[in-house]
């Protein structure tokens, strides 16, 4: 397979003067990078950097494509504070001859990445990426959780065709379907109509309000622990700190609001890979907001350094065990926490003729805060919504 990613990925295209430049504990210093004929050496990699200059399915947001290098640039500056990390950039996926073709390579490379229990950073491009990127568990036949933090939920309808703000939509679509849950963070009204948040409701996915979690930041935590895959739009930032999206916005997260969702993302050890998109260069104002995103993969990165292996088993000793009794569904719910991180997970019950493959969703992560609401006799909203797609 290496001769075949030499096929579809070059090198970025970043003059050897700049890496000269960089300071000595620099990140840039540290990672292993594609460097024209010889193929960086992925083995023992912990995460892997991809570039995709890929925006021609984003018509209202044009100059994406141009992103992943300068996104580069600004990361490769700071300094790195993980050098135990083994960080491989395998360059520029090069783009098809149709938007389908780039997304048939890049699947297929995230595939082989997340079955080698690699990690991709995906640095986009525009979001449609983010269906090549679920493509990649498709061809795994991994049932998945979504998280995307989005100011819009980019769902459409089903005869429109595939953009960067209908990719969700040819995803719930699909036929089999992988897609168990999807969770948006961050979405603002006033770019919402009813008829969507219905829909979404109907689908019993789950939607927070981007003030809603700016109020509680940490309650954000536990959504990330539940995902598989992350995707982020830059538009869901606002525009004064990162003005390069056509659909950027007075309101939205703060810079340093979504460096703490990233890290977050970072710290969840099954997250198993994630994308920044609809970073529109020609709108960006003296490299602001790809210092942004930069900073924000420089926080996933930290928190990937801080995982913990912190996954519930039914028969382990290193987590407590609450039993709570909720008179509505006539039985106990039951709540994991860690003794090593202070983590929580509630466990929906599996049904006799459940799938098995689902088996890995029935420990919903949750925060304290769900346990306090099942001692009032009220049924989590994560507990139900989980519940609601298993029956």
């Amino acid at each position: 397979m290496m001769s075949e990613w030499h096929k579809i990925l070059e090198p970025a295209l970043i003059p050897d003067s700049f890496y000269k430049s960089l300071p000595d504990h620099a990140l840039g210093n540290s990672i292993i990078r594609h460097a024209g004929s010889k193929f960086p050496d992925i083995d023992g990699a912990d995460i892997i950097l991809i570039g995709v200059p890929e925006d021609r399915n984003a018509p209202e947001n044009p100059g994406s494509s141009q992103a992943p290098d300068r996104i580069r640039e600004q990361l490769f500056k700071l300094m790195n504070r993980t050098p135990f990390l083994k960080i491989v950039d395998a360059g520029n996926i090069q783009q098809g001859k149709t938007p389908s073709d780039t997304y048939v390579a890049l699947s297929q490379i995230l595939s082989e990445f997340i079955a080698d229990k690699k990690f991709p950073v995906i640095m986009g491009g525009s979001n449609d990426l983010a269906f090549a990127n679920y493509l990649a568990y498709e061809k795994l036949e991994q049932i998945i959780n979504i998280a995307a933090v989005d100011s819009r939920f980019d769902i459409g309808t089903p005869e429109s065709p595939l953009t960067s703000q209908t990719y969700l939509n040819k995803i719930v679509m699909r036929n089999p379907n992988f897609l168990f849950n999807y969770t948006n963070i961050g979405y603002q009204s006033y770019f919402v109509d009813n008829d969507m948040i219905s829909l979404m409701n109907q689908l019993f996915f789950d939607t927070y309000r981007v003030g809603t979690i700016r109020n509680e930041l940490e309650e954000v935590e536990p959504l990330l622990r539940n995902a598989d895959m992350l995707s982020v739009d830059i538009s869901a930032i606002r525009q004064a700190d990162a003005p390069a999206n056509e659909f950027s916005s007075p309101n939205g997260f703060y810079g340093e609001e979504i460096c703490r969702i990233c890290r977050y993302a970072g710290m969840s050890d099954k997250l198993s890979s994630a994308g920044f998109y609809e970073m529109n260069c020609e709108l960006d104002t003296r490299d602001q907001t790809a210092k942004l995103v930069a900073q924000m993969i420089w926080f996933l990165i930290e928190g990937f350094s801080l995982r913990q292996a912190d996954n519930p088993r039914y028969d382990s000793d290193e987590y407590s065990k609450y039993h709570v009794f909720n008179k509505k569904i006539d039985s106990e719910i039951l709540f994991y926490k860690s003794k090593k991180t202070g983590r929580w997970w509630m466990e929906v019950p599996l049904p006799a003729n459940g799938n098995e493959q689902l088996k890995r969703h029935y420990l919903v992560a949750c925060s304290i805060k769900d346990y306090q609401t099942a001692l009032e006799d009220i049924l989590p909203d994560k507990w139900w919504q989980t519940y609601q797609k298993i029956m």
